[in-house]
């Protein structure tokens, strides 16, 4: 892949830099921790350099892609970089995917090969073969079956250092939640994921070298990836994996391990307070707390405080920006409601969401479609230049989310515009629906969707979780909200179920919901 082109310029840079350099600085400091497991920075770039040599000798090269099928352990890392290193490119696979859909990614990504974790084989190698796509395997046992990657790292020769890639190319493509139809692949470039690790640690997030953070956020997710993964690797922190979360579970872990900042998506704090009402433990180091993926309901984060006695600094994202695209800076006290203020070099303003065309901005307070421009956006989708022309308009990219700006520059999410229900032609937004339901103290969770109705268009139904040992009936809750709620705004269906259905990257799926008969 030599460049000789100068009016490309000449500059080069790589994501696996992240690793090597930290690798090089800090060799003995601990990077991952998992289970009773610990690598330091120095063996996991030894042995992506070993995981690295092997794909080479397979024939991956620069532009090539490299689907990985593999949980929160240590060698999502390890092949992770060893991809990035050779100047391939990274396709995750979401952990929970059936093998018709992990055939339609490695289709669609036109991955060469599928590097997929023992215990998850049974999809993977299904949705493999019905690609035709080879299978290499780690965690296996000898008689696995597969070709073991472990293997024949042990007998390639290790790369000697990672293969410089332009700021331009492609670094990873990342699969988007298809809320509607096929799931798109965002192509992320190696300097939007550069930089971001670089904006992150300088002004926004606070990782301190020897810091220890929670990794309970799927890798395979770019939150995981990006914030937990890259940018914790490159501040020279040790990472503690958690391969599968439960609250109970990883509250042990962050008093176990002294963990100072937990990042995660808004459920995983719910469940945290849920088991320390029976867990015992309490993390006595941790400094604040990182929330994103979704809206984090105001009672959450007041709860939170109160009971581990830590702020929840919240920010805003999405795939396609790589992710982080504002934040409530740590250093500055949150404002709780909003996603904070744009994150350096980047501009997030609010247009008129009916205009798709063009991009007409809005004034201060005005509601409107998020649009986002900067050093963070992706290269566009794969093979999919009209969904990439709908989506970046006039250099901005269409969030699909509607909320406002303040005149101080903090944003404030309303709800997905997709999201919106339409009662009586009144615009209702779950999320308000849904902070109202939260303050009733024998509510843990709630999702506020619409479902149609012959008379009103649309009708408001919520699914809630209660409390153990919580006895308010539906009726009763309905009550609570029509009393604190516009009578268009108040849910007539209500539901209360004992989990809510959740995504790959603990998301709601509300969609799953309005999909079953009230």
């Amino acid at each position: 892949m030599t460049n000789t082109n100068s009016a490309d310029g000449f500059a080069t840079i790589s994501v696996a830099a992240i690793l090597a350099e930290s690798a090089k600085r800090t060799p003995g400091s601990i990077a991952l921790v998992v289970g009773e497991d610990q690598v330091s920075y120095g063996d996991l770039w030894r042995q992506t350099r070993a995981y690295a040599g092997a794909l080479r000798a397979r024939g991956v090269g620069p532009g090539d892609a490299v689907a990985v099928l593999i949980p929160n352990v240590p060698d999502f890392a390890r092949v992770y970089y060893a991809i990035l290193s050779l100047g391939a490119i990274v396709v995750p696979v979401h952990a929970l995917l059936k093998a018709r859909e992990i055939e339609y990614v490695l289709q669609d990504s036109g991955a060469r090969l599928l590097v997929c974790a023992a215990p998850l084989l049974t999809e993977g190698a299904a949705g493999a073969s019905a690609s035709g796509v080879d299978v290499l395997t780690v965690m296996a046992p000898d008689d696995g079956g597969f070709p073991r990657l472990e293997a024949e790292a042990a007998a390639a020769e290790p790369i000697r250092t990672y293969e410089p890639c332009r700021p331009s190319d492609t670094a990873t493509i990342l699969y988007t939640s298809g809320t509607t139809g096929k799931p798109k692949g965002a192509l992320g470039t190696h300097f939007a994921l550069v930089e971001q690790t670089s904006v992150l640690l300088t002004s926004v997030m606070d990782f301190r070298p020897g810091d220890t953070l929670f990794g309970g956020l799927p890798l395979f997710h770019t939150f995981g990836q990006t914030v937990v993964l890259n940018t914790g690797l490159r501040a020279g922190a040790t990472i503690v994996l958690m391969p599968r979360f439960t609250g109970p579970d990883a509250l042990k872990l962050l008093a176990r391990h002294n963990v100072n900042i937990f990042l995660g998506v808004p459920t995983m704090y719910v469940a945290l307070l849920e088991a320390a009402k029976t867990v015992a433990e309490r993390p006595t180091a941790l400094r604040y707390g990182i929330s994103g993926g979704a809206s984090l309901p105001l009672a959450v984060m007041d709860r939170f405080r109160d009971v581990f006695g830590v702020e929840i600094h919240e920010g805003y994202g999405l795939t396609e920006t790589s992710p982080v695209a504002a934040f409530n800076h740590v250093g500055m006290q949150p404002r709780p409601g909003t996603i904070g203020i744009p994150i350096w070099g980047v501009d997030i303003e609010i247009a008129r969401p009916e205009v798709t065309e063009r991009i007409e901005l809005l004034p201060n307070g005005e509601l409107g479609e998020l649009v986002i421009r900067g050093h963070l956006l992706m290269k566009g989708y794969l093979n999919r230049p009209d969904a990439t022309a709908e989506a970046v308009v006039d250099g901005w990219f269409r969030s699909g989310d509607l909320g406002t700006k303040d005149d101080e520059g903090y944003l404030t999410i309303v709800d997905r515009k997709k999201d919106m229900i339409i009662r009586n032609g009144y615009n209702v937004y779950p999320r308000e629906v849904e902070e109202v339901l939260l303050t009733h103290p024998a509510v843990v969770s709630a999702a506020v969707y619409g479902v149609p109705h012959d008379v009103h268009g649309q009708e408001i139904a919520a699914a809630i979780v209660l409390d153990a040992g919580a006895t308010v009936t539906e009726t009763e809750l309905m009550d609570f909200a029509s009393a604190r709620l516009a009578a268009y705004k108040y849910p007539r269906v209500v539901r209360i179920l004992s989990e809510l259905p959740l995504g790959p990257s603990g998301k709601i799926l509300k969609r799953k919901l309005a999909e079953e008969p009230a």
